[in-house]
């Protein structure tokens, strides 16, 4: 049995996913009213995991989140609403130690909450097997987190940008990553310097009012630039490529340039914005030779079967390790298909790729 504890101030919300556990067959469900309540029984009920909303009277989410994983750390999944502000306050939980995050598909209170059943018990089934970063009493508060983030974007703003080239033609990097992926991909790409060579196109299991933000709070910490691929754009060295959430994300030729482009979600694939989809655009129109996989944290088995064909038609995948990884899922399929060159843990993927770039 999973111990799940339910945080939510609204009553009808608590019912609901209370019914929703129940109907599973495998949770032992405890539920709180605010943050306040969700630390106390975070020590009584000891749960595995903890579905916590976000704007709460006494104590919000991201308070308690920081309390939580201060005092005894848990596998937490954000439940959040479907806007910038929601996406913000879940970019924040996510680097406070929350392990993944659920959208109410109706709002603050959803009376469709039934729409997202099979992924919220998916998610927090395997957040319940997931490994729990930043544990102990060296996770920092919020405030404190926030002020150092904010030091830093301010120096990244402050460092000269080196001159951007024309498309590289030494080579291309694709991303791959799901659950857990927003925290590890901010450890990442801030490390890879202003005159990185290629460009890196990132296919982030997201929904469409996330991507904009998270590309936006990218932008502010990493010496790259980092955009949304919201529409579409020739792909430039010194560039970062966010998928649009809500659709998925290829490359093309226009011109006789590479080009990187939404388009409507494919039905053939389970996951969106679509990892494989992507990395079968990139083996058609670029040369596999050149190009560079990293697959990250997440579930499933997303882009496994393309980032293997760019491995045996010449070119070099990264598969994040187990030790790092929120959840072992995408780089263990890549690594059982023998489709990875090398296996790093997250925090040496950046030093990797900026030796293969030649920085």
């Amino acid at each position: 049995m999973i111990k799940l504890l339910i945080v939510d101030d609204s009553a009808l919300m608590r019912r609901q996913l209370t019914q929703i556990f129940a109907s599973a067959g495998d949770f032992e469900i405890c539920q709180a009213r605010n943050g306040r309540e969700a630390v106390e029984q975070n020590r009584a009920f000891q749960p595995d995991v903890v579905t916590l909303d976000i704007n709460m009277p006494e104590m919000d989410g991201l308070t308690a989140l920081s309390l939580i994983m201060a005092e005894r750390p848990v596998a937490v999944v954000m439940v959040s609403s479907l806007t910038e502000k929601g996406a913000l306050a879940t970019f924040e939980a996510l680097n406070l130690g929350a392990v993944d995050y659920i959208v109410k598909p109706g709002g603050t209170i959803s009376l469709s909450i039934d729409k997202i059943t099979d992924e919220l018990v998916g998610k927090v089934r395997a957040a319940a097997r997931a490994r729990i970063k930043g544990k102990g009493p060296a996770v920092k508060g919020l405030a404190q987190r926030m002020r150092e983030e904010r030091e830093d974007r301010e120096k990244v703003a402050a460092r000269p940008v080196a001159a951007r080239r024309g498309i590289a033609q030494d080579g291309l990097v694709i991303v791959g990553v799901s659950t857990g992926g927003p925290r590890t991909l901010e450890e990442i790409l801030p490390q890879l310097p202003a005159d990185f060579p290629w460009p890196v196109l990132v296919a982030q299991h997201m929904p469409a009012a996330f991507t904009k933000s998270f590309a936006d709070r990218l932008n502010q910490a990493c010496a790259l630039r980092v955009v949304e691929a919201s529409s579409p754009m020739p792909v430039e060295p010194g560039t970062v490529y966010i998928a649009k959430g809500g659709a998925d994300m290829v490359v093309t030729l226009r011109a006789g340039k590479l080009t990187v482009l939404p388009k409507p979600e494919s039905s053939q694939h389970l996951w969106h914005p679509s990892v494989e989809l992507l990395g079968r655009s990139v083996l058609e129109h670029c040369d596999p030779a050149r190009v560079t996989g990293v697959m990250l944290t997440g579930m499933g088995y997303d882009g496994s079967d393309a980032f293997t064909e760019i491995k045996q038609r010449g070119g070099r995948t990264i598969a994040e390790s187990e030790e790092s990884c929120v959840v072992f899922g995408m780089p263990k399929e890549l690594i059982g298909k023998r489709g990875a060159s090398i296996v790093l843990a997250a925090e040496k993927i950046a030093a990797q790729l900026n030796v293969w770039a030649g920085r």
